[in-house]
């Protein structure tokens, strides 16, 4: 592979301006795309297969007006006064009427007839229905239903439109992505020690998101692509991207200083530090399209567009940039006896004849007792991780929208003045085509339904047009997100044998609230499957990359640790408030389903990430004869400057979308940065290296039968060594081997090669 890179990598630079066009007339195709087949992103949730999916399917075939969205209107009457007065009752009913004009609108019920009058008679709810999904309204639809409740207003009344219409709030505006790009600026800057070398890395960056983004906005015209798909493939593409760049970049800075011409700097740093960067996306890309075996659309899309902003990064890092680094030539070397082109040449030094930078000294305090520092990493993790066991998942509701919005506002009224369960009913749709007497075995459905615990009220049935079924509204007594209620949809289902035995009637229950119920169910029964996978993918590809048995089951046993206390983390904010308000926590209350998978599929890349970059180096060091310890110190000198300015970037890119970001993307976003600072400085750079000084040489063992059946990987470049090519000193005698340290040609099986 890295024979290959480097010609990749060579070609680019010679032919930049050839490269430099191709990129921009992708881009240009892309905008032409999403000019000529744009559309809008649709969030609906659907889980092929399930009962309450199946149902709602029939639903919309057979009475649509009972599958479509519905919308909420409270009227709450002034203090002293209640909305059952004539004039506020006229008041209500007139805005009713006005809103039954609405567009797409199909039924609305005028609470002053319907009765829902709350006890105290301060407030009415009105209901509007529609026989199309969320994403299929209108862009004016809700903006003319808000428009209508103008006779409540002026009579006085206090009006709010919700319901589940509106869906979750979004994200504000891109202040995010600028907060992100400015701190990474400044991260590279530091770095690099230079503004033109730490542009570069961010122009690339910027330049794979605006593909990933037209291309993701194009597809909303042909495929379904949810809102916050083009979200989570912004977060994924500026923070792989600029980390990527980093990579090749600092390994190209620290040629040109040991001074390597430009080409075969740019050649030997896409060879090299390429070969990490395109395992590291690989392995993104594997996890995020192993969430399409979840059998969930709305994640499927999620996964695969935040791959498709992987690969891209990858591309962009091994072409556009070797062409920015032809553009640039001599203007990336360090300027001669400079402090930046003396720690970039002490890259390739063996660190024994200058004092030691902050990573080795970190490495050095981290092996130098390396049970005692296990022991405390570990404490640490597990004691953050504790809170994880009390993980509550659903589909978030308005409930967690921000507490100014109108939506929120008719979420809270509806709860406190009519219950909970008013913001999420269920359908029950029977099929009473076998009974004797459809319409009297129905009352006795609904009937039966009334009368089972956690019920508040159920509605009169509703008989489809060939008179076989009905529809069955039940009410609550909690919440959508509640678990109480899930106990209900799972009785109700229960009984469902009895109702078929007698008398006759085949009942499912639906609705969005039951729909989010089997997604969080599915969600939370694919999870330890899906870790076995990312974990065991974990150890075959590091067990191929680095031929040790030890550093596969140390990287995936540190990964379920950052995992787990990440997941600690997210309780503890999202579901216990701590640091609520300030991150911006609207309500405290179960996290969004789709986050455990999404982000163990993420970090598991990212994680991977730092274990090559720093792992790699140690390997490197002990192949060429370095001893366990101080293959240990080459590596954490070597590459704890690039995994922390990388760490830093990811950190600082994923927690700019916690402010202002929808209630969804929020705890993921928080998430990612709390599991990215804890993978990269507490696990890879301090509990790795105490682990391999535990187990010294044993670390880089791996038996001679398994080291035969594993093909050799050449991530390290190793081939274009022994060919003199891609070194400091290409075209020169290989370094002889220091007198007592093991030569290379001597190691045991599986531990020479690249």
């Amino acid at each position: 592979m890295a024979s290959l890179l480097h010609r990749l990598g060579r070609a680019a630079f010679r032919h930049r301006r050839a490269v430099l066009a191709g990129w921009l007339v992708v881009l240009a195709a892309a905008v032409a795309c999403v000019a000529g087949f744009g559309g809008t992103t649709n969030d609906d949730f659907t889980i092929p297969g399930s009962e309450s999916q199946t149902a709602m399917d029939a639903l919309r075939t057979e009475l649509p007006s009972a599958a479509g969205t519905s919308a909420q209107i409270v009227f709450v009457a002034p203090e002293g006064h209640e909305i059952t007065e004539p004039s506020y009752a006229r008041a209500v009913s007139a805005t009713m009427a006005q809103a039954g004009k609405a567009p797409q609108v199909t039924h609305v019920s005028d609470p002053m007839t319907a009765g829902l009058v709350s006890r105290d008679r301060t407030t009415a709810l009105g209901q509007v229905r529609y026989d199309v999904t969320k994403a299929q309204l209108a862009a004016d639809s809700l903006t003319v239903l808000e428009r209508s409740t103008r006779p409540a207003e002026d009579a006085g009344l206090t009006v709010d439109v919700g319901g589940s219409a509106y869906g979750s709030d979004k994200s504000t505006g891109h202040s995010k992505e600028a907060m992100g790009l400015l701190f990474a600026l400044v991260v590279l800057t530091v770095t690099f020690g230079s503004l033109f070398a730490a542009g570069m890395p961010l122009l690339t960056a910027v330049t794979g998101v605006a593909v990933t983004l037209l291309g993701l906005q194009a597809l909303t015209g042909v495929l379904t692509v949810s809102g916050t798909a083009p979200s989570l493939a912004s977060m994924l593409g500026l923070a792989v991207g600029i980390d990527y760049a980093l990579f090749i970049v600092s390994r190209h800075r620290s040629q040109l200083a040991s001074g390597m011409e430009a080409e075969e700097s740019a050649a030997a740093a896409t060879a090299t530090a390429g070969g990490a960067v395109v395992f590291a996306g690989l392995t993104v890309v594997i996890a995020l399209c192993g969430l399409a075996v979840v059998r969930i659309p709305f994640l499927t899309v999620m996964g695969l567009s935040g791959a498709a902003a992987v690969l891209i990064a990858v591309a962009v890092a091994l072409t556009l940039l070797p062409a920015l680094m032809g553009f640039a030539g001599d203007r990336l070397r360090p300027r001669p006896g400079s402090r930046t082109a003396r720690r970039e040449r002490a890259a390739h030094d063996d660190g024994r004849s200058r004092r030691p930078n902050l990573g080795e000294r970190w490495g050095r305090l981290a092996i130098r007792r390396p049970l005692l520092t296990l022991s405390a990493v570990l404490l640490a993790l597990l004691a953050v991780a504790v809170p994880a066991r009390d993980l509550h998942l659903a589909l978030l509701d308005n409930g967690s929208a921000p507490a100014d919005s109108t939506e929120r506002r008719t979420y809270d009224i509806v709860s406190k003045e009519f219950g909970p369960g008013f913001n999420g009913p269920l359908l029950i749709l029977a099929d009473t085509s076998r009974t004797a007497d459809p319409r009297q075995a129905t009352a006795a459905l609904a009937e039966d339904l009334e009368a089972m615990d956690g019920v508040a009220t159920v509605g009169a049935p509703q008989l489809v047009d060939h008179g076989d079924a009905a529809v069955v509204q039940v009410v609550p007594r909690t919440g959508p997100a509640d678990e109480r209620t899930r106990e209900l949809v799972e009785h109700i289902r229960d009984r469902s044998a009895d109702w078929q035995r007698a008398p006759g009637t085949r009942v499912r229950v639906t609705g969005s609230t039951a729909v989010g119920i089997d997604v969080s169910d599915r969600l939370a029964d694919s999870l330890v499957p899906f870790a076995l996978v990312v974990v065991g993918l974990s150890l075959l590809l590091l067990l191929l990359l680095f031929r040790s048995l030890v550093v596969p089951l140390k990287a995936g046993l540190g990964f379920l640790l950052s995992v787990a206390a990440t997941f600690g983390a997210v309780v503890a904010v999202f579901q216990r408030g701590l640091l609520a308000d300030m991150l911006g926590v609207a309500r405290t209350g179960p996290v969004v389903s789709i986050l455990p998978i999404l982000v163990m599929a993420v970090l598991f890349g990212l994680a991977m990430d730092y274990e090559v970059f720093m792992v790699s180096r140690m390997r490197e060091a002990y192949v060429h004869g370095a001893g366990p310890r101080d293959a240990i110190l080459a590596g954490s000198r070597h590459a704890s400057r690039v995994v922390t300015g990388a760490a830093l970037i990811m950190f600082a890119v994923f927690a700019s979308f916690v402010p202002g970001s929808s209630s969804m993307l929020k705890p993921i976003a928080f998430a990612l940065a709390f599991g990215v600072l804890v993978d990269a400085f507490v696990v890879r750079m301090t509990l790795v290296p105490a682990v391999l000084a535990l187990v010294g040489r044993a670390a880089w063992w791996l038996p001679t039968w398994l080291a035969r059946l594993l093909p050799e990987v050449d991530i390290e470049g190793e081939r274009l060594r022994t060919a003199g090519a891609g070194t400091p000193d290409a075209g020169t005698a290989r370094e002889e081997v220091p007198a007592g340290a093991p030569d290379e040609r001597t190691l045991p099986p599986g531990v020479h090669g690249g």
